[in-house]
């Protein structure tokens, strides 16, 4: 599958209301009254703002709470990476795999032994019940020094390669809120507005539009929308409560938020565990399928059946964690 893009539709949650069982019902002037109290202190915040600058607020759960953040996307060429020297060099793990790592380049270090081999397993699995081998390493080691052998005898392979780097270039890609190498999440909109007007380095600081939100942001338009909120928090409990009980929504949002917080704070790891063939990318293929009618929808939960829930739960806590990991919090 494919790199997907912020521009894919969201599937809407069903959140059904619980009312407590010992709690006496309100009569109907009681209910008017309180949905006029809602409307009141909480209005539709005015979006022409963030239409104007192209940034958006977003605001992300994690186990240790909840804050808001600025994301956008821009071209990559427009864009300096943020810096991770400073933060990887704090990192022991980090500084241990880069050892080994330059001792043999060649060597493959595996980040999460336990998830690694879960989901071996369940590849073993699949192949039994398949009836057939699928490709490994040494096959995609012969195909692929056949297509480059191949890509080296056409003409004009150089201006291809030229031409593949600048669609590269132009490519909208995800930026934070973030600075050398961690994401700022703030636990108040006036947190992150006196922060915004502050002048205090930031990675969104770069785009040409930062000085007109720092001059126009107030409290009150930190108020992301519906699809710009991500529960990070829920997804493991979510997951261990068995292929029933998945809500393919919450786990469909975490993997588009996952995918751009690993791009723009450059944790290549968690890339690697969302890449197209993973077995995380399995289930996010069989969530999306499993929410649609017909054929596919059918299809789309058959595979959810096969997917397992240790594994999916095991490889998304590790997710989670790494992405906490390089959380700096502001009050």
């Amino acid at each position: 599958m494919g790199t997907r893009t912020h521009t894919e539709v969201s599937v809407a949650r069903q959140s059904p209301q619980r009312p407590d069982a010992d709690e006496p019902e309100l009569d109907d002037t009681d209910t008017s009254a309180a949905a006029d109290e809602v409307e009141v202190d909480r209005p539709a915040a005015d979006r022409a703002l963030w239409d104007e600058v192209r940034i958006d607020p977003v605001e992300i759960a994690l186990p240790a709470g909840t804050g808001f953040t600025l994301r956008a996307y821009r071209p990559a060429r427009e864009l300096t990476p943020t810096d991770v020297d400073e933060r990887d060099q704090d990192d022991p793990f980090l500084a241990r795999r880069q050892v080994v790592e330059a001792e043999d380049d060649e060597e493959v270090v595996i980040l999460d032994e336990e998830f690694a081999a879960l989901s071996a397993e369940e590849d073993d699995e699949d192949e039994k019940s398949d009836g057939k081998r699928r490709p490994g390493k040494a096959d995609a080691d012969a195909d692929g020094a056949a297509d480059e052998a191949r890509a080296d005898d056409e003409d004009g392979a150089d201006d291809e390669a030229d031409e593949d780097d600048d669609a590269a270039g132009d490519e909208e890609v995800p930026v934070f809120l973030t600075h050398k190498g961690r994401l700022l999440l703030f636990k108040t909109p006036e947190s992150l507005v006196t922060f915004i007007r502050s002048g205090a380095p930031n990675d969104l600081s770069q785009l040409d539009s930062w000085n007109e939100l720092s001059e126009r942001l107030e409290p009150a338009d930190v108020a992301p929308l519906d699809e710009d909120t991500y529960e990070l928090d829920l997804v493991v409990e979510n997951l261990r409560g068995g292929h029933d009980a998945w809500d393919p929504a919450l786990l469909i949002e975490a993997g588009e938020v996952a995918r751009d917080l690993a791009y723009a704070l450059r944790l290549p790891a968690v890339l690697d565990m969302l890449s197209a063939g993973s077995s995380l990318d399995d289930l996010d293929e069989a969530l999306r399928a499993s929410v649609n009618g017909g054929v596919g929808g059918f299809l789309g939960r058959r595979r959810l059946k096969k997917i397992g829930a240790q594994t999916a739960s095991l490889g998304w806590r590790t997710i989670v964690g790494k992405i906490s990991a390089v959380v700096d919090w502001r009050d």
